[in-house]
């Protein structure tokens, strides 16, 4: 992850207008956990992230690496179709996506100044406002060791269902303001398997799920390969095939590209 659950949810920023445009069907709501033990020895948010910062790799593990490039396969039900996504990362704050859906090819990134989006919709654009703050908070390659930093107040509110295991809620308000969000961690593994989001599209803002699945160690540290991502509108399935670490990448590749020139007007008869 860069925490790994927020990077799906930039991924479904990227696809929202695709499908919303093009899906036919409403996706089935996701699945709505129910509480279950007692909640009157809970932890604090500080002991459940404790346990998620060693459930991942340590810090030690995470500061080895500095870059990542992840690639896989995304699954969009309601479209009948399936696609490719590249995700590459560089330490500090870099991040380009790469989503091509039917010949359909989507991108989005940010060079450490400016969040940039280029899907056929919208088209070539510069994020900014809430789009932009959560695209360059989420873009930190060690954001999954540094939760405390996005948040201005964590509780741990009860213990819910995640398929068939019990997982603390902690409720997390953003330190930039905004809807409070739900991040769910297991309470064996210790590994975050859902998270509830609210973030900011071209056509406005929406709720976002995620369920995180299949970790497996690569390089000293957990990362998920398997996420199940829906809202109202859209649900896809992303699995995450091929990461390496530490690769070489220039910054140059995560810029803003160049606007496309205006066609020439046809000549004068």
């Amino acid at each position: 992850m860069i925490n790994v659950a927020r990077l799906f949810v930039l991924i479904t920023l990227s696809l929202t207008a695709m499908i919303t445009a093009s899906a036919q069907t409403t996706a089935k709501p996701a699945e709505t956990p129910g509480a279950t033990a007692s909640n009157a020895a809970l932890p604090s948010a500080d002991q459940v992230l404790k346990h998620y910062y060693a459930a991942i790799g340590g810090r030690a593990a995470w500061e080895k690496l500095h870059s990542r490039v992840s690639k896989g396969t995304i699954e969009i039900p309601a479209m009948n179709k399936s696609g490719t996504i590249e995700v590459h990362m560089k330490a500090p704050d870099l991040i380009l996506l790469v989503i091509n859906v039917g010949g359909a090819v989507i991108r989005q990134g940010f060079d450490g100044t400016t969040a940039w989006s280029d899907d056929p919709r919208n088209g070539l654009r510069v994020l900014t406002g809430e789009e932009m703050e959560e695209v360059k908070r989420e873009a930190n390659f060690y954001h999954a060791l540094n939760l405390q930093k996005n948040y201005s107040k964590m509780t741990v509110t009860g213990i819910e269902k995640v398929r068939d295991s019990d997982a603390y809620v902690v409720e997390a308000t953003p330190i930039a303001g905004g809807d409070p969000e739900k991040l769910y961690f297991d309470v064996q593994s210790g590994l975050e398997v859902r998270s509830i989001n609210h973030r900011h599209t071209a056509d406005g803002s929406g709720e976002f799920t995620a369920d995180i699945e299949d970790y497996k160690e690569v390089d000293g540290i957990q990362l998920p390969s398997t996420v199940d991502q829906s809202s109202g509108q859209n649900a896809f399935t992303i699995r995450f095939t091929d990461i390496q670490h530490n690769l070489n990448l220039t910054d140059s590749q995560f810029a803003k590209p160049a606007a496309e020139p205006t066609a020439d007007p046809a000549p004068k008869q």
